[in-house]
């Protein structure tokens, strides 16, 4: 629905046109009236409007200083584009000034009082034409823009990956990015967006988020803003300064997630890649800095701190778990990381301690002792990439919390495995409760074993899992029971602890290669063979 803004200073000419439009065009138009050009202008201020019918001759503000206003105005109050409204001119007064202010400020059309039905109409039906020609042109422009902006970022992204461009390939490019309206010189900045739990925000929403706050930056001039193929924001603009100024921003609103890398400044094409690789390690060192939300790459530049793999501390961290030693897994952790000397570390050495502890510590236990419980190997699976962890401080006590798991997982499968007792008692229940509804959470429970020690204890005394060895007591039973022929085979699978005959023959049969009735059958066969066996 259209809206149409009717303007006059006589009560009955707005209700009159009011009137009109509404029979002849009805649920087409959306009205407002206003009585002189200022209240006029507020309404289309906070309402906006498509056409304007309005009066010459009005108190306050009279109908040439309205559309004069509406010609310079583009935006509402929340700063959003908006096309100037279709203008519509009454007078009684045959006056070339008036029609001269309204053809200069491109009033559809100049209509004399009093009005006539007929020329309204075709005067309404002229901007409906004017308004769809307009409708469909923007929607043209705006299909081109937007083509010409997916050309752009992809070649931006092709073009961060490049180094040594050749003549033609820099001109092409050149052109195809529009550089030649860059601003010069410029800063390249990397923005990324990460949860406290070290989730990273989708794309679309991080554009989304860094559009809408480049607005509050009066005389940010941003030349592209794109996704790299990572994901994260790309903007190329002037200055650092009002980078800076945006940090600031996003940090008084809250958005403590949102980190920024900034470059230092090029000047030509083939800077680009060379400032986004400075934006993106400015960005790494976010890491290391808590409460910093915009990292310059000159702030890091200088000698940093960065020492050889500790390799026999990372080994010894190995050995020590599952020992009485577990107070010195902390401390050496810290030694290992350097960590009171965090803010000058070199951020490729934390990589590589992490890299070397995920080969040499983590991957070895799991690859001797098998996967742990399904808690310690979630935190396994998140700790093994040091990414997704918006901070250094983060990443450290999941490490450490991962490490004391571990010890106490392992600490308890060595305790089981050297004491078979547990595990004798464990078989002997089972002899004796075969008949039962039995599961390994009860056998474990009773011998007082975590469940996943249990496990791999049971495995390692038995040669079999507690499924494989359960299955093989109850139908060992059953082949005892099978000798009495009085016994109907439904009341042996309940004896020996099946819920159904059904599920009784299936196990027996995949035990013993045949079905229960075939065993028996066999068995009456055998009675007088002395030498048949069953």
């Amino acid at each position: 629905m259209r809206k149409l803004l009717i303007v006059d200073d006589e009560k009955n000419i707005r209700l009159g046109l009011k009137m009109m439009i509404e029979r002849e065009f009805p649920g087409s138009y959306a009205i407002m009236m206003a009585t002189q050009g200022e209240e006029a202008f507020g309404l289309y201020r906070s309402e906006g409007a498509d056409i304007v019918i309005t009066d010459i001759r009005m108190p306050v503000m009279d109908g040439i200083a309205l559309i004069e206003k509406l010609s310079e105005t583009d935006s509402g109050l929340l700063g959003e584009k908006r096309s100037k409204p279709n203008i519509i001119i009454l007078s009684g007064y045959e006056d070339f000034e008036y029609a001269r202010a309204a053809i200069k400020y491109q009033a559809q059309e100049y209509l004399l009082k009093p009005i006539r039905r007929d020329e309204l109409f075709v005067a309404l039906r002229k901007c409906e034409e004017d308004i769809e020609r307009r409708s469909r042109l923007a929607e043209t422009i705006a299909g081109a823009e937007s083509y010409r902006r997916k050309l752009q970022s992809s070649r931006l992204q092709e073009l961060l990956l490049q180094t040594g461009l050749a003549d033609q390939e820099r001109r092409e490019l050149e052109r195809e990015i529009d550089f030649a309206n860059y601003t010069v010189p410029f800063n390249v900045a990397v923005a990324a967006y990460k949860y406290e739990d070290g989730r990273e925000m989708k794309r679309g929403e991080l554009m989304a988020l860094a559009e809408e706050l480049l607005q509050f930056v009066e005389g940010l001039t941003v030349n592209a803003a794109f996704h790299d193929r990572e994901g994260r924001v790309v903007l190329i603009g002037s200055s650092s300064e009002k980078i800076a100024e945006l940090a600031q921003i996003v940090e008084g609103k809250g958005l403590s997630g949102l980190l920024f890398g900034l470059s230092e400044v090029g000047e030509h094409l083939e800077d680009i890649p060379k400032c986004y690789g400075q934006a993106l390690e400015a960005l790494q060192y976010s890491f290391i800095y808590p409460h910093v939300q915009l990292i310059r790459h000159q702030d890091i530049q200088g000698p940093r701190l960065n020492y050889a793999v500790p390799e026999e501390e990372i080994r010894k961290l190995g050995n020590i778990l599952g020992t009485n030693r577990q107070k010195e897994i902390s401390p050496l952790l810290h030694a290992i990381f350097h960590s009171e000397q965090l803010a000058e570390l070199d951020i490729h050495y934390i990589e590589r301690i992490s890299q070397r502890i995920n080969e040499q510590v983590l991957d070895e236990v799991f690859r001797v002792y098998g996967e742990a419980s399904v808690e310690v190997l979630k935190l396994y699976r998140k700790v093994g990439t040091m990414s997704r962890f918006r901070h250094f401080h983060d990443y450290f006590k999941s490490l450490e919390q991962l490490l004391f798991s571990l010890h106490e997982y392992i600490k308890g499968i060595r305790s089981a495995h050297s004491e078979h007792g547990d595990m004798k008692e464990a078989v002997a229940y089972i002899e004796d409760n075969y008949h039962r509804s039995l599961n390994m959470a009860i056998v474990s429970n009773h011998v007082s074993l975590n469940y996943s020690y249990f496990s791999e204890a049971f495995k390692a005394f038995t040669g079999e899992s507690f499924v494989v060895y359960l299955k093989k007591v109850r139908i060992r039973k059953a082949k005892q029971l099978l000798h009495d022929h009085t016994l109907k085979l439904a009341d042996i699978s309940t004896a020996v602890g099946f819920e159904t005959a059904k599920q009784f023959s299936r196990v027996f049969k995949e035990l013993e290669g045949i079905s229960p009735f075939e065993y028996r059958a066999k068995l009456l066969s055998c009675q007088d063979q002395p030498h048949c066996q069953a």
